[in-house]
């Protein structure tokens, strides 16, 4: 009796199946073994994160001109915002025509303290004439008694001049410390850049009012670039400040080496009961991994927040770096040369 082609064509691609799929897991399991973590290690799913910092207007003033848009790279202390100062240009020029003033009324009791000073002497000279007079016989008593009366009066002068003087100088004070606050409203109203960023959000256009606090510009801070995981309770009891990390991106040939900059001293998310030593195993502990400044400055045009990945942390300091996380990211040996990056984490 001769037998179905059919079916033994059904048991061939059933053998097919077989070995396809027995291919397939010793390839899945060649890739685990591969791309498995050794001990002393530990390691959370994240994404690249960096501070947003807000560039505002410390009192309500109109934008006169904005020089940075959305995407923009600024440095710090670079200016991002001209606010219109006219009314504060008006009252520092009042201002400073009132110290001139106050010290034009300074000089003038300068003056009458020299005055004053000379009547002083001349009243003295006078009443020793007096005295000698009324010794001698040659003068009155009366005459005595009008030149001490007038020492009395020309000191009392003086003294009032002293006062006037020092007032005048205390008025000039608060002159010149009034045209100094007008003058730091006005440096305030050039907004500048706090960090090296990128403009994440423009907030403001040219022309409108900003009130007291009033957002222009929101920056991503580029030189607090980091990304953040979680621990299990017993990993991040491990783990110490300084730690060396790696972060592997998504689709990225390379790591990037950092260091655990901040452990959270407490639980981020807990099971509704903690009352076994297996569910206190499941607090989870915030970690955040910092990329180095250094390397964020030589590719500051790739790095974008929101990038997901996985951060890597060693918990054991005599634990080495597995090869598949050796091949790291570095500055390029010469300015300006981007293509490793380019090539091996184009999505940083």
């Amino acid at each position: 009796m001769a037998k179905n082609p059919n079916k033994k064509y059904l048991m061939w691609a059933i053998a097919g199946v077989v070995v396809l799929g027995i291919a397939f897991l010793g390839y899945k399991y060649y890739k685990a073994r591969q791309f498995r973590l050794p001990k002393g290690f530990a390691y959370g799913n994240g994404r690249i994160e960096a501070k947003l910092v807000d560039v505002a207007s410390k009192e309500a003033l109109r934008v006169k001109k904005l020089l940075a848009d959305e995407g923009d790279i600024v440095e710090p202390s670079e200016i991002v915002v001209q606010m219109d100062t006219i009314t504060l240009q008006a009252e520092l020029a009042e201002s400073k025509a009132t110290v001139a003033a106050k010290q034009e009324s300074e000089a003038i009791a300068k003056a009458g303290i020299v005055k004053a000073e000379s009547e002083v002497e001349l009243a003295k000279i006078e009443i020793e004439r007096a005295r000698k007079l009324v010794e001698e016989k040659a003068g009155s008593q009366r005459d005595y008694d009008v030149r001490k009366t007038t020492v009395q009066t020309t000191a009392a002068g003086l003294a009032e001049q002293q006062a006037r003087l020092q007032t005048a100088r205390q008025e000039v004070l608060v002159a010149q410390a009034n045209v100094a606050t007008i003058q730091t409203r006005i440096d305030d109203a050039t907004l500048r850049s706090p960090v090296r960023g990128r403009v994440l959000y423009r907030l403001a256009e040219e022309g409108e009012v900003l009130s007291p606090g009033g957002k222009a510009l929101t920056l991503i801070n580029l030189q607090d670039v980091y990304m953040e995981i979680f621990l299990p309770s017993e990993q991040a009891a491990k783990l110490k400040i300084g730690a060396e990390a790696r972060i592997k991106l998504d689709h990225s040939g390379r790591s990037v080496a950092g260091s655990v900059s901040f452990v959270s001293p407490e639980a981020q998310f807990t099971p509704k009961q903690v009352e076994t030593r297996s569910e206190r195993e499941k607090l989870m502990f915030r970690v955040k991994i910092k990329v180095p400044e250094e390397l964020v400055t030589y590719y500051l045009e790739y790095v974008k927040t929101g990038i997901r990945g996985v951060g890597y942390v060693k918990i054991d300091e005599s634990a080495v770096w597995p090869g598949w996380l050796q091949n790291l990211v570095s500055p390029p040996k010469t300015p300006g040369d981007k293509q490793p990056f380019e090539s091996a984490a184009s999505n940083f």
